[in-house]
């Protein structure tokens, strides 16, 4: 029998991988290894509904059908110690050496943690895994202050979940606004008007002198203040799984380096996901739902021996309270910012557009999926744009794709 295709790793990236193989005509052995005992499953909901219902069976990427279906070999609860590129094998922790044929490193990453704070230390959470969000969960039942650490995705959903359970909320952000790594100016001043009509505290532009946790609680240190919490989230980003990777002598710099189709320096080594960092540079490292099922199926044609697949326009999402934040594209190199503010009952609904002469290269919608829509369209298709248009609540933005007419630029 010939060696599989080892897949380490069973999350997004895994999953699509499996599918777009096959989907591709691959019929050989294929075997996936997941660290993780549980089947596998979304992370986005984690900080979202997840701590709101608890169901953790309406996480799972795909029935476990699915794996049969697909003549693929899931192996749960497995840890691998190591790879052999030369001899092109996977050690595993049990002792055995698997070979393949190809491997794909689906590895992701690891919640960051405070300096100076011990993983295990009481009442302090991070979230990253199922069993993260399980125990935080468990913890808010009981919680009446909580604190997070990181003005983020992560800690601004957690922050929203908690409120919607009436928990006091203070969150800590050492930069000067929320999401300031993620969105511009105009989108990060909204979202934060939302968390303080929620009645969030937001403490910005502070760093943490020290943290003190017990089984009593956590205390935080900050401008010569100390306040006591019942519980801390610690959503400071997250660190690329590349030890394995490292460890065999591939390539990598903040994740493991790769080129368009997710091959790494190694030869027959690809890597997918989070743990991943473009080899050109183009790119800014991406941790995405829809760059994880990209680069997947990038990898997936690769091996098939099939033509790449177009490149996607990259796209993120934020649940947090009733409102819905969408980005599409990616703002590097824009010269101009347009916002489109929404009216009456749509106050809230706004989007921001980042242009590079008359082309849209992104735009961030808070309660505005059309816009969003539309947005996807035009960085798609180079439609030029009107920026007068664009600002104007009243003008209907329709997809590029509809009408590729009805944004072009015209004198303003």
């Amino acid at each position: 029998m010939s060696a599989p295709v080892v897949v380490v790793g069973a999350g997004q990236a895994a999953c699509q991988f499996v599918a777009s193989l096959r989907q591709g005509g691959h019929q050989g052995p294929l075997v996936v290894l997941g660290q993780e005992a549980s089947p596998p499953y979304q992370r986005p909901p984690l900080s979202k509904a997840f701590l709101r219902d608890g169901d953790a069976s309406a996480l799972l990427l795909r029935p476990l059908s699915f794996f049969d279906t697909a003549r693929c070999e899931l192996r749960l609860d497995t840890r691998v110690q190591g790879i052999d590129v030369q001899a092109a094998e996977v050690l595993l922790a049990d002792g055995e050496r698997l070979p393949y044929a190809a491997l794909v490193l689906g590895t992701g990453a690891r919640a960051r943690r405070l300096p100076g704070l011990a993983a295990d230390a009481p009442r302090v959470h991070v979230l990253r895994s199922l069993a993260h969000a399980q125990a935080l969960r468990a913890g808010l039942g009981g919680c009446r202050r909580l604190a997070v650490v990181g003005g983020g995705y992560v800690g601004l959903e957690v922050a929203a979940a908690a409120r919607a359970q009436g928990i006091d909320v203070t969150v800590f952000e050492a930069a000067l606004r929320v999401m300031q790594r993620s969105v511009g100016e105009a989108t990060s001043r909204r979202v934060q008007r939302v968390h303080e009509d929620q009645g969030v505290r937001l403490r910005l532009g502070v760093s943490l002198d020290g943290v003190r946790a017990s089984e009593e609680g956590v205390w935080l240190a900050s401008g010569g203040q100390t306040e006591a919490f019942d519980a801390l989230v610690v959503g400071i980003g997250a660190l690329p799984r590349i030890e394995l990777a490292q460890a065999a002598g591939i390539e990598c710099a903040r994740g493991i380096v790769v080129d368009e189709q997710g091959r790494t320096s190694a030869s027959g080594v690809f890597a997918i996901g989070d743990c991943t960092e473009s080899r050109d540079g183009a790119r800014p490292r991406l941790e995405s739902v829809q760059g994880a099922i990209d680069q997947a199926k990038a990898a997936a044609a690769a091996i098939a021996g099939r033509a790449p697949p177009p490149p996607a326009v990259p796209w993120f999402w934020s649940d947090q309270y009733t409102h819905r934040l969408q980005v599409a594209g990616l703002p590097q190199g824009h010269d101009a910012v347009v916002l489109r503010q929404g009216a009456g009952e749509r106050a809230v609904a706004q989007s921001v557009w980042y242009l590079r002469g008359d082309r849209v290269l992104c735009v961030e919608a808070l309660d505005a999926a059309g816009d969003f829509m539309a947005g996807r369209a035009l960085i798609r298709t180079g439609t030029p744009v009107n920026p007068a248009q664009l600002a104007d609540p009243l003008f209907p933005l329709q997809p590029a794709s509809a009408s590729a007419s009805a944004l072009v630029a015209a004198p303003v």
